[in-house]
C-alpha cells in the first residue's frame, strides 16, 4: 500500500486556492447580477414615467437593496410617486366678437358671402342676387362700363372677383366675376360723373358705327372688283388694220398717209 502524497500543508492550502476563487467568482456574479438590476430598474422607470398617473403625476417604484449578510443581495422595491408640477395660468380676459353691421338691415352680424369676397358689409338675408348684388364678368365691366385692365387690376383699391367655371366650356380659364355695385362707382372714379360716361359711350358707339360702315364699303369694293374681273375677257387674236381714205400729205415729195379706223394707227408712205 503506497503512502498518501502531500501533507497536510498541501491540503491546506488547496482548500485556501478554492476558497479564493470561490470569493473572485462570486464577486464577478455579483457585479454582473449589480449590472443586469441597474440596467432593468432603469428600463422600469422609464416605463413608468411614460405612464401618468390619474393625478397628473407619474409614479416609479424604486428597488432598495439589502444585504442579507449570507453572500447574497435582497431587492425590496419601493413605490415612489413623483409628482409633476402643474403650471397654472391666469384664464385671458373675455373678447366681444366684431360684428359686422349691414348696410340695409342696420343689424349686426359675424359672417356672409358679400363681406367675405367683396368686402361689402351685407348681411346674407339682404343679399340681392337680380339686382342690386348682381355680378357681372370682366367683358362686360369693360365693355358697358368703359374700364381697362388697369382700372380693374391697378386702380387702388383693386377690385375683388370671384372665380367660376367657364359655361361654355370647363376646359377653357376660369371667369372673374366682379360685382357689379363695385364696377359701377370705379367707373364714376374713371370718368367723373355719369354725363362723361355717357358721352363716351356715345363716341365710342359713333366711331363703332363709322369702322363698320367703312368695313362694309371695303367689301362692296372688293366685291365689284372680283365681279368686273370676272366678266372681263383678254383678246388675244391679231389685230387687223382697217385703213380708210388716203390723204395727202405732201405733193412735191408724194407723201401719203392711212389712218386705221380701229386703233388710229397713221401708216405713212411715199409713191413713186
Amino acid at each position: 500500500m503506497e503512502p498518501i502524497s502531500g501533507t497536510k500543508d498541501d491540503m491546506s492550502l488547496s482548500a485556501a486556492e478554492k476558497e479564493q476563487s470561490a470569493e473572485v467568482l462570486s464577486a464577478a456574479m455579483r457585479a454582473k447580477i449589480e449590472r443586469n438590476r441597474q440596467r432593468a430598474l432603469m428600463l422600469r422607470q422609464a416605463r413608468l414615467a411614460s405612464k401618468p398617473s390619474a393625478e397628473g403625476g407619474t409614479s416609479a417604484k424604486v428597488s432598495k437593496v439589502i444585504d442579507s449578510g449570507a453572500g447574497f443581495f435582497i431587492e425590496e422595491e419601493e413605490e415612489e410617486e413623483q409628482r409633476v408640477t402643474k403650471v397654472v395660468h391666469q384664464p385671458g380676459p373675455v373678447i366681444e366678437p366684431d360684428y359686422l353691421v349691414c348696410e340695409d338691415c342696420d343689424k349686426p352680424f359675424m359672417d356672409s358671402y358679400l363681406s367675405n369676397s367683396f368686402d361689402l358689409h351685407v348681411c346674407d338675408k339682404c343679399r340681392d342676387n337680380e339686382i342690386k348684388h348682381k355680378l357681372i364678368s370682366r367683358t362686360e365691366a369693360k365693355q358697358t362700363y368703359l374700364l381697362k385692365d388697369c382700372d380693374l387690376d391697378l386702380r387702388e383699391p383693386p377690385l375683388k372677383f370671384v372665380l367660376f367655371k367657364n359655361p361654355h366650356n370647363p376646359r377653357w380659364g376660369d371667369m372673374k366675376l366682379y360685382l357689379k355695385l363695385q364696377v359701377v362707382k370705379c367707373s364714376l372714379e374713371v370718368w367723373g360723373s355719369e354725363e362723361a360716361l355717357e358721352e363716351a359711350r356715345e363716341a365710342r358707339e359713333e366711331n363703332r358705327e363709322i369702322q363698320k360702315q367703312r368695313r362694309f364699303n371695303k367689301k362692296v369694293k372688293e366685291l365689284r372688283r372680283a365681279v368686273r374681273s370676272s366678266m372681263w375677257k383678254k383678246d388675244v387674236s391679231v389685230h387687223q388694220h382697217e385703213y380708210g381714205p388716203e390723204e395727202v400729205l405732201d405733193e412735191e415729195e408724194d407723201t401719203y398717209k392711212k389712218v386705221c379706223l380701229t386703233c388710229g394707227h397713221q401708216l405713212t408712205y411715199e409713191k413713186m
